[in-house]
């Protein structure tokens, strides 16, 4: 069995190639909830649906956001009618996050949804939301103060200086350390380690779980960018450096091994001062065949 440790767009990446070559059954995956969000009396849950979509071959592989071929009418006419949205959902994805919202007003606990929703999609992987409490992350930046995730994203088109990154205690789901401890292999895809994993690490036992545990990590760098997202400011507002040396020390206390870029070949001897192991391949996912030589190399098949 292998648990994976995700956010919502470059470990769905990885998981693409996994699935291709390693029992579905057997793959449980930890995803991040700091960004979840009510909005337009649905539960966005994004990271999450990303994941399950992305089992049920019905993910915007475009966007990595919301279901393929959506439609996106309820939203067309709430702005006719003058209702803005800060996200665009679409018309199934909506019935998911409000399906959610439903549930939670009526006592189930996320995990128990997640469970429901993904059956329901014929989904045979282990899906666990890091927390069901809610979780929240404030970004500090210099010209707007503490904003949200997606305003800053999104609103502000992520055209900040962000000074800090702050996210709540959470407990951990009921699940989570126990699918940490029956791993063969912990990943850690290239998502966001700031805003994507580091929210899950730092959660009350989990680190001290994976540093009992086999863990590889594909760095989200080549050089000194990011290969999406805004991972770049955000490790700088931790003082890390933006590139995968920056990310072997986020995951210092634990990670066994990282795999890096071909074209970071030069940094393997200073990431291995910091790590154990380094792994150098194609870490751009273009093609399924990227991503299962990808998903090759980390399972080590």
């Amino acid at each position: 069995m292998i648990t994976i440790l995700s956010g919502g767009t470059g470990t769905p990446k990885l998981i693409q190639g996994i699935k291709e070559i390693y029992p579905e059954e057997e793959i449980t995956v930890i995803v991040n909830t700091v960004e979840n969000l009510y909005m337009s009396r649905g539960y966005i849950a994004a990271d999450i649906d990303t994941v399950m979509y992305t089992f049920a071959d019905i993910i915007d592989d475009e966007f990595w956001y919301g279901i393929k071929g959506d439609t996106f009418l309820v939203r067309e006419y709430l702005m006719d009618l003058g209702t803005e949205e800060l996200l665009k959902l679409g018309d199934r994805d909506r019935a998911t996050k409000l399906q959610k919202a439903i549930l939670l007003e009526e006592g189930w606990t996320l995990s128990d949804i997640v469970e429901l929703q993904k059956s329901k999609l014929g989904v045979k992987a282990t899906i666990i939301p890091m927390s069901d409490e809610e979780s929240e992350i404030t970004i500090v930046t210099k010209e707007y103060g503490e904003i949200e995730f997606h305003e800053f994203l999104i609103k502000y088109q992520c055209n900040c200086d962000v000074l800090e990154v702050k996210y709540g205690d959470v407990s951990p789901s009921p699940k989570l350390i126990e699918a940490i401890e029956k791993a063969d292999k912990i990943i850690m895809g290239p998502s966001n380690p700031i805003t994507s994993i580091r929210p899950i690490i730092s959660i009350k036992g989990v680190e001290e779980a994976l540093k009992e545990k086999d863990v590889i990590a594909v760095s989200p760098f080549v050089g000194t960018s990011a290969f999406s997202g805004p991972a770049g400011q955000f490790m700088n507002a931790f003082g890390l450096e933006t590139s995968s040396k920056g990310v072997a020390e986020v995951y210092r206390p634990f990670l066994k091994t990282l795999v890096i870029d071909n074209q970071d070949e030069d940094l393997k001897e200073e990431v291995e001062k910091i790590i154990p192991n380094v792994i150098v391949t194609n870490t751009f996912m273009k093609t399924i065949e990227d991503k299962v030589n990808l998903a090759k190399v980390v399972l080590d098949k």
